[in-house]
């Protein structure tokens, strides 16, 4: 009859029967467990500032929940993508950042650009968290409920002209008042990672010489600027691009999708990580993938 020997789960040591050596070198591949329900952070891409005192943009919307998953099914992730900057010629608003999904929870919608002075003070737009209105009190652009909030508006018309930042997941984007511009509304914090860490975060809004531009708000934003290009959103946070008097402004923060569950792993897709958040394992996407939930899923182990 077969010596039988059992296998501890929890930390996958080996129990050997008194008299009983396994031999060097043999491997064992110990089935994962199945994954039914997820921990999710969705972060889309933020907006970029406008220019010619243009406002900062806003923050990608940002969704966190949990979400009830059937084994060895395919879910489709999207990352959205900052919105590229804008330069002075042609005169254009900021552009918007783009969606970031995961099947079967709503999309995260992309945050919107920061509006730019063209003719008159124009609004931010609308998006997950909205941009910053430009000076001459343009209008702030409204952020999506649930995801994100307003930008800040634009200063008076006087000189230095100071333009409002960007919405953050966080906070609200602040007002250009001379002669400071408005800073990046606060980005949101969650520890999905293992790290606690602040995303989408507002762009921060420009202003005229000798006016001063913007921080950007904790969670990726970037500064506003006043004759030199602004800083741009930090990739993977959704962070908004700083707006700028002239004559680039700062490109918006692409997104990121994190995924958690605990035990072992137990699925694919993304880059998988069992250390970093101890009892979980968590699944990073910066770029479009799949999320498979997988009970084949093995780990091997090597007696030694």
């Amino acid at each position: 009859m077969g010596i039988k020997y059992a296998v501890a789960t929890g930390n996958k040591s080996f129990i050997r029967p008194t008299g009983y050596t396994f031999p060097a070198g043999l491997s064992v591949a110990v089935a994962a467990q199945s994954v039914t329900s997820i921990d999710y952070l969705v972060v889309a891409g933020g907006g970029s500032g406008g220019t010619n005192n243009g406002g900062g943009g806003g923050a990608g919307g940002l969704l966190t929940g949990t979400l009830v998953v059937v084994t060895s099914n395919t879910y489709a992730v999207t990352v959205g993508a900052g919105g590229p900057s804008v330069t002075n010629s042609p005169l254009a608003d900021g552009n918007s950042g783009t969606n970031s999904s995961i099947v079967g929870v709503p999309a995260a919608i992309g945050g919107g650009g920061g509006g730019t002075y063209i003719g008159g003070g124009r609004a931010g737009l609308t998006g997950g968290s909205g941009g910053g209105g430009a000076n001459n009190g343009g209008p702030a652009g409204s952020g999506t409920p649930g995801q994100g909030n307003n930008g800040g508006s634009g200063g008076a018309t006087d000189p230095p002209y100071t333009t409002g930042g960007g919405g953050g997941a966080g906070g609200v984007g602040g007002n250009g008042v001379n002669p400071a511009a408005g800073t990046g509304g606060v980005g949101t914090s969650s520890s999905i990672s293992g790290t606690s860490t602040f995303y989408a975060g507002g762009g921060g809004g420009a202003a005229s010489a000798p006016g001063t531009g913007a921080s950007g708000g904790n969670g990726g934003g970037g500064a506003g600027a006043t004759t030199v290009t602004a800083t741009s959103g930090t990739i993977n946070t959704g962070g908004g691009g700083g707006g700028t008097g002239a004559p680039t402004s700062g490109a918006g923060g692409s997104g990121v999708v994190i995924i958690r569950y605990a035990g072992v792993q137990g699925a694919t897709g993304g880059t998988a990580n069992t250390t970093s958040s101890p009892g979980y394992t968590v699944h990073t996407f910066t770029g479009p993938g799949s999320f498979i939930t997988n009970a084949a899923v093995t780990a091997t182990f090597t007696v030694n």
